[in-house]
This record gives structure tokens, sequence and C-alpha cells, in this order.
């Protein structure tokens, strides 16, 4: 299980370094792609199979499941770790989470998400908590 949050900067040539706790859990190899929310999601392989395995299973004549498919799939991206703990994060998948220098990767249980520094502090405020709390009752938490 992931946790934490960590911060970090992408330097000029687009590489991010990888907190060691979460290099123990992800191996040398992972797949990075568009995540919800406006933030990259990291799936170490078993757990991005499983994933690939419900999109899979998606009928293709729903107009949403081929788009949800397509959302994943397409921006999804096998990275390697290098040598300093750092990877390669793509063009593309650093325009789509708006990330350009400050970075913050944070762990969420079966993924990590990375997020720029700004979308981060802007999009998790947590001054409902206690309403939103109450509300996940009802799924058992």
């Amino acid at each position: 299980m992931f946790m934490g949050e960590y911060n970090h900067t992408v330097d000029a040539k687009g590489r991010l370094i990888v907190p060691s706790k979460f290099r123990e859990q992800l191996g040398d190899e992972f797949v990075v792609t568009k995540g919800l929310d406006g933030c990259l999601f990291v799936y170490e392989n078993t757990e991005w199979k499983i994933l690939e395995e419900k999109l899979k299973s998606l009928p293709l004549t729903n107009a949403n499941a081929r788009k949800i498919t397509r959302f994943f799939l397409a921006g999804a991206t096998l990275c390697e770790v290098d040598k300093q703990g750092r990877i390669l994060l793509p063009a593309v998948l650093r325009e789509f989470a708006k990330i350009e220098k400050d970075a913050v990767m944070v762990g969420v249980g079966n993924r990590i998400e990375i997020w720029s520094k700004e979308s981060w502090t802007s999009a998790n405020v947590y001054d409902d908590m206690d309403e939103i709390a109450e509300s996940m009752e009802g799924l058992g938490i």
C-alpha cells in the first residue's frame, strides 16, 4: 500500500525523483498514465494488469467505456528508474497534469498520484472533511 506525501522538482529534461519508499514497492519499471482530477496515476505492474483487464472487459459498444479506455491507455507509458532514482515523465503527461517544476507525489493505496504543486494545493482543501466523512458511512467507512 502506498502512502505519504513527497515534494520534488522536475528538472529541465523532465526527470522526477521517485521517493525511495515508493521505489521499493514499484520496482525498476512501472506505468504512469493520465489520472483523474488533473493528476497522473502511477501503478505497479501487477496493479496495472488488474486495471488493464477491467478496461478490456468493458463493452466495446458503450461510448463511455471506449472513452475511459482511451483516456487511461493512450496516455500510459512504461517508466524505468535510472541510477539516481529518477523517471522521465513524457512531455504529454507533464502538460496534462500542468507539471512544470514543482511536483507532489502522493501515495493513495494501490497507486501513486503525481500532481503539480499548484494543483495539489488548490484541489486538496479539507475544510469539509466532517461532511465528507458522514457521507462515506454508506460506503462502509
